[in-house]
């Protein structure tokens, strides 16, 4: 079984990536929390993600590349609006950190994830990661296609 361990931070403002950009655009055929099916389209790639249900910050995860003109035909199945973002890599002390930078119905929001071998393993911050938000529905990309980040109150964002 494939298993993601991941743990999920906001970014703080004055964050700027050391390198370019993927372009992201991501769907939901499933958006159902004990098994969501998500279709993506990262620069020129599709890919085909089944997750299943998040228990702590491990949940199962199957990921498959598919043909970019599937993807696009699929994404047009999908609940809208659909999650743009661009996906920054940065190295810190030796662990990758994914940096999404929102556009869209989600513009302003900007989200980092770091993968893990175990839940208790420890690792450095970067200075440009605030608070933690793993296990915090709302910043799911699922659940950012039913409440985008441009309908949170104030209170949502802090």
């Amino acid at each position: 079984m494939g298993v993601e361990i991941e743990r999920k931070f906001k970014v703080k403002e004055h964050f700027r990536p050391t390198g370019v950009g993927i372009e992201m655009a991501q769907g939901y055929l499933s958006r159902d929390p004990r098994r969501t099916v998500r279709i993506r389209i990262a620069g020129i790639q599709g890919f085909l993600t089944i997750k299943g249900e998040t228990c702590g910050a491990t949940r199962s995860e199957y990921e498959y590349e598919i043909p970019a003109e599937e993807a696009r035909e699929l994404l047009a199945l999908c609940d809208t609006p659909l999650v743009e973002k661009t996906r920054y890599v940065e190295m810190f002390c030796g662990k990758r950190w994914e940096v999404d930078i929102f556009h869209g119905a989600n513009e302003g929001l900007r989200v980092a994830e770091i993968e893990l071998a175990a839940e208790a393993e420890e690792f450095a911050l970067p200075e440009w990661v605030g608070d933690e938000v793993t296990g915090e529905r709302r910043y799911y990309n699922a659940a950012l296609i039913a409440h985008p980040y441009s309908a949170w109150s104030v209170q949502e964002r802090i």
